[in-house]
């Protein structure tokens, strides 16, 4: 993980914004650790070969805010509980083990 810079940048006030977000850029490099050559969307890019991945500061422009997603839901609207995972599966019933018979008059 790389370690935050001093200078880092203090949350900015929060303004709704309508104006829609340009949309991203496909961008091209090689892998730093292994030279793959490698695909990523604004500068941001994950190696599939080696798993390296380069910081989010590193992008072209800054990472949209939750409220900027066009696919997020309303508000009020709560997510859907999920279910455990993986599923509960019943024990299975054990198995009638076959025993000696026994004889009449035995």
């Amino acid at each position: 993980m790389t370690p935050r810079p001093h200078g880092a940048h203090l949350p900015e006030e929060r303004t709704e914004s309508t104006t829609p977000l340009p949309p991203p850029e496909l961008t091209e490099a090689e892998c730093r650790r292994c030279g793959t050559y490698i695909a990523g969307l604004d500068g941001r890019y994950a190696c599939g070969v080696c798993g390296w991945v380069n910081d989010h500061s590193e992008g072209h422009r800054r990472l949209p805010r939750a409220d900027e997603d066009p696919d997020r839901p309303p508000k009020g609207r709560r997510r859907p509980k999920q279910l455990p995972w993986p599923p509960v599966e019943p024990a299975p019933a054990p198995a009638a083990v076959p025993g000696p018979e026994l004889l009449p008059g035995s």
